[in-house]
């Protein structure tokens, strides 16, 4: 009994097996176990083979700028597909350690003419370059709101102590001292910066999960595209804080070195 069933196994193989995309399953209502027919070119006879996994997409931000469909199959299989007969344009090679690391670069640099060996960190930081270029961008914009509203709220606080020129006028005149006044105004506007800095936070809390929500729908992939972290928000309370008691105190400080009688308009 065994000739036989060893005789049927040789004469129907196994079939050949392939990991799709989830985008592809998505998009085309393919499940695990359907069956599929690839091949080079639309039109012509390929392998049949079984989708045996769906793949799912990774967080690669050089990805999301191609709506390309992924299908990972067996090397036999692809080398028939594409046409190559055992070459390769490029492979990954792990290494333990940097002395290995830059063994077998020099090994395979000197293997034949034509192969050059890279780090993956230095293929990774020439795939970024337009990344680095957005994050300066980024970084010359928060540079420019930084400034922009440090102004603004110096202008507001002038505005805000000049409407209460009476009250710091009565004050004084009562034997308030003007180290007290400008410690109440300076406390005053840390107050109400750290009040206008947590709805910031929460504002750009909620701002990032809505952009991550639509624009991880939209490109259908896990990568973050925007992230309150806890550095962000400790610079946010810190820059907030600062220009909150200098807009205080300069603005304090213009109004105690008025003497009381100007202030009322005598």
């Amino acid at each position: 009994m065994l000739l036989p069933l060893v005789a049927l196994l040789l004469q129907f193989p196994a079939q050949r097996t392939i990991a799709i995309d989830e985008r592809l399953a998505d998009d085309a209502k393919i499940a695990i176990g359907d069956k599929l027919v690839v091949s080079a070119k639309p039109g012509i006879a390929g392998d049949t083979v079984v989708v045996s996994a769906i793949l799912k997409r990774g967080a690669d931000p050089s990805e999301i700028a191609r709506s390309e469909y992924q299908v990972r199959m067996h090397l036999g299989q692809l080398q028939k597909i594409a046409g190559y007969s055992d070459r390769v344009d490029r492979f990954a090679v792990a290494t333990r350690g940097e002395g290995a690391t830059e063994d077998a670069m020099r090994a395979i640099n000197s293997a034949a003419f034509g192969f050059e060996a890279h780090r993956s960190t230095d293929i990774a930081v020439e795939t970024s370059r337009t990344y680095q270029v957005v994050s300066r961008f980024h970084k010359a914009i928060g540079v420019i709101t930084i400034v922009a509203s440090a102004i603004f709220l110096l202008c507001i606080m002038l505005l805000k102590v000049e409407e209460r020129r009476r009250d710091v006028a009565a004050l004084r005149l009562m034997g308030i001292s003007r180290s007290t006044v400008v410690k109440a105004i300076v406390s005053e506007a840390a107050l109400l910066a750290l009040v206008g800095c947590a709805l910031g936070v929460l504002v750009g809390f909620l701002s990032s999960r809505f952009i991550n929500w639509h624009y991880q729908n939209v490109y259908r992939t896990p990568l973050t595209f925007s992230l309150v972290t806890p550095q962000i928000v400790t610079l946010a309370v810190s820059l907030s804080l600062v220009l909150g008691i200098c807009a205080g105190l300069l603005a304090s400080l213009r109004l105690v070195r008025t003497p009381p009688l100007s202030l009322f308009g005598r």
